[in-house]
């Protein structure tokens, strides 16, 4: 038996749910990525009104740890942590990219084969994306990178296999892309998904010591100044 609040702000939508056994009972979103840090605690206060729900009956606080948007993550992860605190819960973090696969699984897993793989991408500016590469049961093949795209980026991969390619980051990939081996797909993170992903997570006990969680950037962050 599980009650998770489940926190996204990594990417261009935020998310932010209640959800029992792994199952949403309501969700909140936006879709303005500059606004994730006014929206976020606004969010929650809503989310409580509407279901009724305190605080404090969760058994957990979960949040997608990077990459992603650098401020993004930084209000994701302090929220989570602060909550988690105050109402001196376990915290469950997850990979971004891990739970955009999740849901991408979940709109075309029944198209592919058992040795297909499956690359989620997040762009990450010019011709860089955040990716990985996972397995059908989200084993990493090639741990979350940042990654500078050119015409030889998983050469050896497609060589032997197929590969579904999506994410923000995935449409860039798709114009210097020309393996047959390369299959390209719509997908966003679904907050159904990272819901049951959070269930298993807290089922399994894998929780994130407060004191040693921290967001996973893959890059340093850069500021552009104009003239």
């Amino acid at each position: 038996m599980s009650f998770i609040l489940n926190i996204d702000t990594a990417s261009e939508k935020a998310h932010v749910s209640f959800a029992e056994n792994g199952k949403i009972l309501h969700s909140l979103s936006s879709e303005s990525q500059k606004e994730h840090a006014s929206f976020l605690q606004s969010a929650i206060e809503q989310l409580i009104k509407i279901t009724g729900i305190k605080l404090a009956a969760v058994d957990a606080v979960a949040v997608t740890a990077g990459p992603g948007s650098y401020t993004g993550l930084r209000v994701g992860m302090a929220s989570a942590k602060g909550l988690c605190y105050a109402l001196k819960k376990p915290l469950i973090t997850m990979g971004t990219l891990e739970v955009l696969t999740a849901s991408a699984l979940k709109l075309f897993m029944n198209e592919g084969d058992e040795a297909y793989f499956y690359c989620p991408m997040m762009d990450a500016r010019r011709m860089e994306v955040f990716t990985a590469i996972y397995k059908k049961d989200l084993s990493a093949q090639l741990p979350p990178c940042a990654m500078i795209l050119d015409e030889f980026s998983f050469e050896k991969e497609l060589l032997n296999s197929k590969i579904y390619f999506f994410g923000t980051g995935a449409q860039k990939w798709k114009l210097i892309c020309k393996s047959a081996n390369a299959i390209f797909k719509t997908a966003s993170i679904d907050p159904e998904s990272m819901c049951r992903l959070s269930n298993t997570l807290f089922t399994e006990n894998k929780f994130t010591e407060l004191a040693y969680s921290e967001p996973l950037y893959l890059k340093e962050f850069q500021t552009v100044i104009k003239n």
